[in-house]
């Protein structure tokens, strides 16, 4: 049992990459050899778990003990004493692997749909004890320890157990609980120690700027969700409101010391405010760990930690359950497009382009200064795959909006000519990244009913929402939805301008409709049109003060009457005036302006319209919901177009954008009748003008003499 000389000075050195073949209890002709590496012990004595004496060890050096002990091999349990201290030890080389043969070969397959149960720290009870299981994916390196509070971050003390088949390392830490800090120490292939890295599979981690991750208990939130989970799994997302309250967790409102509110104080905060406004969701700027607060979350270091910031872990779930009871769902920005190469993360994880591609060409992303995820790597798609299932599962949120979707899906997205390599067929798609995308979409439907995806997607990629079913085109990426970019970009243009030219752009706001159904549409007005210099959405209107609120009016009433699931970026509701800024809350103290608390009236009544309606959501993703009544009156730059369903009673959307009123104004209308005003952007109560009619129109002989307020919308419902 004598190992050679070398052998135990490389373990001594931290430098042995097989330390359970030298530490531990093992088999021998004598009984049970046990070894083991106490650093300060003068004398050491084996127990079993259960305290029985075993005998006495040897002291070879250097903390070194050893000796045969009685009893088969067992997980030991060590007593050691020095200068009248002792100590006991539960020695985690006595300790049998966690992971089994069918993990390895469903992880060699990429097909483990439950990695988050196995890789990272998992606090478990282990063949009799009490401990954390560590394990993490690191196919190239020579030796990797897990170092961390628990043992003074000295790389010697714990190396892991290799599994050569899946280059996945282990060990089992007996007495080591929740709350305690940690990281991999990995040496590399060419023999090099790496910067210390966080594990990726961490559900907590430490407040930036500390990196460290954060062993964790199971999970031990109870839920109280059943109701609205099978609420929507009943129902067909495209056919029902969806209205979202788009927010970054850190800058909605602050503490009164400036600092970020923790997930509980934002559900006394944010939910009733999100129940009293009419959102039917909350979709939250990436919340999962990132190092850098400008980032807004996007350049994400922990997949599977909700932030630090807003307090513990399990805090996010409480704030998702209290959403779920309050009947408001929680959407995720979800990130699998790059990540940044801070040296504590993923970059180079192993000493080689583990995760990303080791071609610049392939795996940097020019606009971002990140890595890009190897796709076509199957341990990489499953990584990821696995962190969508995860917020699914772990956290029941509701959805997951996939972040800068377009530059996945080309190879050649922000680059020149000659800084990209084409794919086996000489061209710019990149198939592994569709097909994990596909993969993706696949798992999540599948085992989670009533989730859906949303894709930011800016380019004509055809199919991002048509379903992926394997003998589909490979184009088609299976999302449930599609931010309609364009859209946005065209109206937004369209108010900038004064109201004096818009008739020259008419089909800025008619050209939509032309696509309006080759995709299942959220229409966004998101965070990324009021930073960087872009202003607030009251900023962009054209005009004067007064003509600013109201063209914003109008275009939100136009917005919530227009096909597609409506998504707004907070403090637009109530027409902010700055731009959004991650370092302060939004600007509250407007609500004490008629002006601005009146377009946040408008933004709730518009949302109970749209959620008691009908005609304005039922079929939202379907041709047969819309019907043009007027589309070519470019000279008053008045547009009107029905919005229906079966089954139920017509609203006209109907809106004027320049500042004359119109009366009378013919308008062509499908049934004769009274039909009802529901909605008048320049009522009274919106800070408008007052101008309407009365309640309602008739229409006779195919048509109505409608009032057209100044820089308005008006919906008008058919009663008959």
């Amino acid at each position: 049992m004598t190992p050679p000389a070398a052998a135990i000075a490389s373990l001594l050195e931290g430098r042995n990459a097989d330390p359970f073949a030298l530490l531990g209890a093992f088999p021998g002709p004598g009984g049970t050899f046990a070894r083991t590496w106490i650093p300060g012990a003068e004398h050491v004595a084996a127990f079993t778990l259960g305290d029985v004496a075993l005998g006495d060890l040897s002291a070879t050096g250097d903390g070194l003990f050893e000796g045969v002990i009685d009893g088969p091999p067992q997980p030991l349990r060590y007593r050691a004493r020095a200068m009248g201290t002792e100590w006991w030890v539960t020695d985690p080389y006595s300790f049998g692997p966690v992971l089994g043969p069918v993990d390895d070969l469903l992880m060699g397959e990429g097909t483990h749909r439950r990695l988050y149960d196995k890789m990272g720290a998992h606090a478990i009870r282990h063949d009799g004890a009490d401990g954390t299981h560590f394990a993490v994916w690191a196919p190239n390196a020579q030796r990797v320890a897990v170092v961390g509070d628990f043992n003074d971050w000295d790389p010697r003390r714990h190396g892991m157990r290799h599994r050569a088949d899946t280059g996945v390392w282990e060990i089992f830490l007996p007495d080591v609980g929740p709350g305690r800090a940690y990281k991999y120490h990995i040496v590399g292939a060419d023999g090099a120690a790496q910067p210390l890295k966080g594990d990726p599979f961490a559900f907590a981690t430490e407040l930036r700027p500390a990196t460290a991750s954060i062993t964790t208990a199971p999970p031990v939130h109870e839920w109280g969700d059943d109701g609205h989970r099978a609420h929507w799994a009943s129902v067909d997302p495209r056919r029902v409101p969806i209205s979202i309250y788009e927010v970054h967790a850190g800058s909605w409102d602050r503490d009164g010391d400036g600092w970020f509110l923790t997930w509980d104080a934002l559900a006394d905060r944010l939910i009733p405010y999100v129940v009293g406004m009419g959102f039917t969701h909350i979709e939250f700027l990436p919340i999962s760990e990132h190092p850098y607060d400008p980032s807004w979350g996007y350049q994400t270091t922990g997949l599977f930690a909700p932030s630090a910031r807003f307090g513990d872990h399990e805090g996010f779930a409480r704030f998702v359950d209290g959403a779920h009871r309050a009947g408001i769902g929680v959407i995720l920005d979800w990130v699998p497009a790059h990540f940044p190469v801070d040296a504590f993360g993923l970059a180079r994880f192993d000493g080689t382009a583990l995760y990303e591609h080791d071609d610049p060409r392939l795996g940097f992303h020019p606009d971002w200064n990140t890595a890009i995820y190897n796709f076509g790597r199957r341990e990489v798609a499953s990584f990821l795959v696995n962190n969508a299932l995860f917020w699914a599962e772990r956290y029941h949120v509701d959805a997951l909006r996939v972040d800068a979707v377009a530059s996945m899906l080309y190879r050649d997205y922000s680059r020149n000519a000659g800084e990209w390599i084409a794919n086996a067929e000489g061209g710019r798609e990149n198939w592994e990244a569709a097909d994990f995308l596909r993969d993706t979409n696949r798992a999540l439907y599948a085992s989670n009913p009533g989730v859906f995806t949303i894709a930011e997607e800016s380019t004509a990629w055809p199919g991002v929402s048509q379903p992926a079913f394997d003998d589909g085109p490979r184009t088609n990426l299976g999302f449930g939805f599609k931010w309609n970019m364009g859209w946005m970009h065209d109206t937004l243009q369209y108010m900038a301008r004064e109201p004096v030219h818009r008739r020259h752009h008419h089909d800025a706001i008619t050209f939509g409709l032309m696509y309006a159904y080759s995709e299942n549409f959220v229409l966004p007005l998101s965070h990324d049109e009021v930073v960087h210099g872009k202003g607030s959405l009251l900023a962009k209107m054209s005009g004067d003060d007064w003509q600013q609120f109201a063209n914003l009016r109008a275009y939100y009433a136009m917005m919530w009457g227009y096909p597609g699931k409506k998504l707004l970026f907070m403090g637009q509701e109530f027409a902010q005036r700055r731009e959004w800024s991650e370092e302060r809350a939004l600007d509250w103290s407007l609500l004490h302006s008629h002006a601005h608390d009146g377009v946040r009236k408008l933004v709730r009544d518009l949302n109970r319209l749209y959620r008691e309606i009908p005609a304005l959501h039922a079929r939202d993703c379907e041709p047969d919901g819309f019907e043009w009544l007027v589309a070519d009156d470019a000279e008053n730059s008045v547009f009107a177009w029905l919005r229906k369903a079966p089954g139920v009673p017509p609203v006209a959307i109907v809106a004027n954008m320049t500042p004359v009123a119109r009366v009378p104004y013919r308008l062509p209308l499908p049934h004769d009748g009274r039909w009802r005003e529901i909605l008048n952007s320049d009522a009274h109560d919106y800070w408008g003008s007052g101008l309407g009619n009365l309640g309602g129109v008739v229409a006779r002989g195919g048509g109505a003499d409608v009032t057209l307020p100044p820089l308005a919308t008006v919906m008008l419902e058919y009663d008959g």
